[in-house]
């Protein structure tokens, strides 16, 4: 069923035949010789050669905790994990290397921001008196901390609706965003619907009542030139595994103010000044929130992904990634009873597709499509509430990335005829 030539020349394509090659996973065969076609790229993307290198070179050649030894591995280690801090802020177009904190991953990184503010002296705290505000299209990192918080803390919750057409319904925006809200917390990009959300105004109005702005920006930052200074967020957050980078690394970024005046998250080593028996104090950011041996070989593989990216040009990949979806829109719309989840065009939107085939189940869907090597997501996709809002179970997503080419999506096209002729 897998087509293996390059598919129709569309404009802004990447040289993917090149590209391909980077990735040494993508180059196997599944299920008795199939070619994989691998459309999960918004669960997880895959590693070209490079960060695999630099994961093992720092093994084998540099490998020690960071930080406090005067021996050469340890000073071999930090310049390493140092560096990856530098490449990580300039990626980002961050004011200062000390604003970028490494965590695990966002959703680590999400927790931290709403545990500083809960705990948090004036002007920043949450309590009963204010309000937290998200989105209904949040995936759970960005939902499940927010409710903690309130829960703990008394804080109103409160929400964006969504539009049937898979935007924010921000025709209420004053009355949701108020002078009690403290905080609003939204994705960049939807990771079910693909939706690109309009930040100037939700930042506008948020800057209007002096509530603080957190941005979800993991379905962005692999995909296109993310900013945190034009963004006009307070912090961003992002993983690595998603763009070509380890898992086990994520990334918060913070104003230098707000990370200066807010409390730590963890305590432990590394995060402090001086302890006694009595008390502590805290080192300056980012190490008042990086407690412990912190992901030093996923951080020297982070920035050797974004040597990769930014080597080939976030905006060629945004480019690439538009005119990808675009034709994928294009043929999915050829196949009977396929509903799509969200934008129906290449406007405003990133490189997920989220659908229905009829009334059969997703995760039959996706079984099916495996048999054939097509590799999807099937479920909620960690965002329920989006199911809830629109009436279904579950979706089967296909995203798509810098290496995705149009064979792969005239694949999965026939992938889903096949499926529907399946179930008759």
């Amino acid at each position: 069923m897998t087509q293996t030539h390059p598919g129709p020349v569309l404009p802004g394509l990447l040289d993917t035949e090149t590209i391909r090659k980077d990735f040494p996973i993508l180059h196997r065969t599944v299920h008795g010789g199939k070619p994989l076609v691998y459309l999960d790229n918004a669960a997880s993307s895959h590693k070209p050669r490079q960060v695999l290198d630099a994961l093992n070179d720092y093994y084998e050649q540099h490998h020690s905790n960071v930080h406090r030894g005067v021996h050469v591995l340890a000073e071999e280690a930090t310049a390493l994990y140092e560096g990856a801090r530098d490449k990580v802020a300039a990626f980002i177009n961050a004011p200062s290397r000390d604003e970028v904190i490494f965590t695990k991953n966002a959703s680590e990184s999400l927790n931290l921001v709403a545990n500083m503010l809960g705990w948090a002296d004036e002007p920043y705290r949450v309590d009963a008196r204010t309000e937290i505000v998200i989105t209904e299209m949040e995936h759970h990192s960005n939902i499940v901390p927010w409710q903690l918080l309130a829960q703990r803390t008394g804080a109103e919750l409160k929400w964006f609706g969504l539009t049937d057409d898979g935007r924010l319904d921000l025709s209420d925006i004053d009355r949701i965003i108020t002078e009690r809200t403290k905080v609003v917390s939204f994705v960049l990009v939807s990771n079910v619907l693909g939706t690109l959300n309009p930040v100037d105004r939700i930042v506008r109005r948020a800057q209007e009542v002096g509530a603080l702005v957190v941005i979800d920006a993991s379905q962005a930052a692999p995909h296109m030139r993310v900013d945190v200074q034009s963004l006009g967020a307070d912090f961003v957050a992002f993983t690595g595994h998603k763009m070509c980078g380890p898992t086990g690394i994520g990334v918060l970024w913070g104003r230098q103010e707000l990370l200066e005046d807010l409390p730590p998250f963890l305590g432990g080593g590394e995060m402090i000044e001086t302890v006694t028996m009595s008390s502590s104090t805290y080192a300056a950011a980012p190490y008042k929130f990086e407690a412990g041996t912190p992901p030093i070989a996923q951080a020297v593989g982070l920035g050797a992904a974004v040597d990769y990216l930014s080597g080939i040009g976030m905006e060629k990949i945004a480019a690439h990634e538009h005119a990808i979806t675009r034709y994928a829109l294009d043929r999915l719309a050829e196949v009977p009873d396929l509903r799509i989840i969200g934008p129906v065009t290449g406007e405003d939107r990133g490189a997920t597709i989220s659908f229905t085939l009829g009334d059969i189940h997703p995760h039959d869907v996706g079984q099916v499509l495996d048999e054939q090597g097509i590799a999807v997501r099937v479920g909620h996709h960690c965002a329920r509430p989006v199911c809830l809002r629109y009436g279904i179970p579950a979706t089967t997503r296909a995203s798509f990335y810098l290496y995705s080419t149009p064979a792969e999506v005239d694949a999965l096209v026939t992938g889903l005829e096949y499926v529907r002729r399946f179930f008759g």
